[in-house]
């Protein structure tokens, strides 16, 4: 079972009257930790139990990791098979030797877990990177995914690829060059203390309560040799990958999808809605649902609506 707060030394919460969702994961017994290798790499996950019950896959989006479902899994863990894996360079999983994180390598690791875990066919739901990782697979094996809900996973938005690519292939290029070799000397930021780097996660997301931002720092930092803790992600991720699939090849894989798709945003995120800039039309079966108050992490700014709608969406 996980330790509370107050044993992490980082401070106790009255989380009496709390939500659910607000409380230390304490509740219940947590997930187990496993490992399987997809080239070459041992990549993490984490299974919450109950393997007679249907798979269902929680993929993570970039610099995040699988804790951040921890609220999600304990409210779908009795009904599912909850399976949360870490994308390479995240989390508990091993980190890219060259630093590159394409996602074609994303989507082969993802395809290397589902024929790991053994099923026929597998439920989704993906976040921001997870999304787009996710959706790539379930367009290449349509198949193989019984429901697919996607949290703002499609990617940046026709306007954004359009100002993206206005300073020509050269140009890019050559700033790709200059920000990996920045990032190449980049050493990852260490924090003195674990409430340091809260103070950082709260900093960067700020629709989050106090008892999110600890929970997710918690699982989201490894301790250093001279007691001082750094995040997980490989520091490379700050520095997308230059070539990418050709973005009229991606729209007809997507309407290669034949299960239902559930896209959802936040009203508040810097993501684009795809129902108002085109892109829903490329899918043969979605929908989308749009969350007031909510950013790009809206599965925790808008928690209980989110799950009520995911069990919802996930039941049918």
């Amino acid at each position: 079972m996980s330790r509370t707060l107050t044993q992490l030394g980082i401070g106790a919460v009255d989380d009496r009257d709390a939500p659910r969702h607000l409380m230390p994961m304490t509740r219940f017994p947590g997930p187990t930790s496993h490992s399987f290798t997809s080239q070459r790499l041992r990549l993490h996950y984490v299974d919450w139990g109950n393997p007679e019950a249907p798979p269902l896959i929680l993929q993570h989006g970039g610099r995040d990791h699988c804790r951040s479902w921890d609220w999600v899994a304990e409210e779908l863990r009795h009904d599912w098979h909850v399976i949360c894996p870490d994308l390479r360079g995240h989390g508990d999983s091993a980190w890219s030797p060259d630093g590159h994180y394409s996602m074609d390598t994303l989507v082969y690791d993802f395809t290397q877990l589902v024929e790991t875990l053994g099923y026929d066919q597998v439920t989704i739901c993906g976040h921001s990177l997870g999304g787009n990782v996710a959706t790539l697979f379930t367009a290449l094996y349509p198949a193989k995914v019984r429901k697919f809900a996607n949290i703002e996973g499609l990617g940046p938005s026709p306007a954004y690829l359009a100002e993206r690519d206005a300073p020509g292939l050269g140009n890019r290029m050559r700033s790709w060059i200059a920000e990996r070799r920045k990032a190449a000397g980049r050493l990852p930021r260490r924090y003195p203390t674990i409430d340091a780097a809260l103070a950082r996660m709260k900093e960067e997301n700020t629709y989050l309560t106090d008892a999110q931002a600890r929970h997710l720092t918690i699982h989201g930092v490894s301790r250093n040799e001279d007691g001082s803790f750094s995040w997980k992600f490989d520091n490379y991720l700050n520095v997308w990958p230059i070539l990418n699939f050709p973005q009229e090849d991606v729209y007809k894989l997507w309407s290669e999808i034949t299960c239902p798709v559930k896209l959802f945003y936040g009203a508040d995120s810097f993501a684009s809605n795809p129902e108002l800039d085109g892109r829903l039309t490329h899918f043969k079966n979605a929908s989308v649902v749009e969350y007031a108050n909510a950013g790009h992490w809206l599965h925790h700014d808008q928690f209980d609506r989110f799950t009520t709608d995911l069990k919802a969406f996930l039941a049918k």
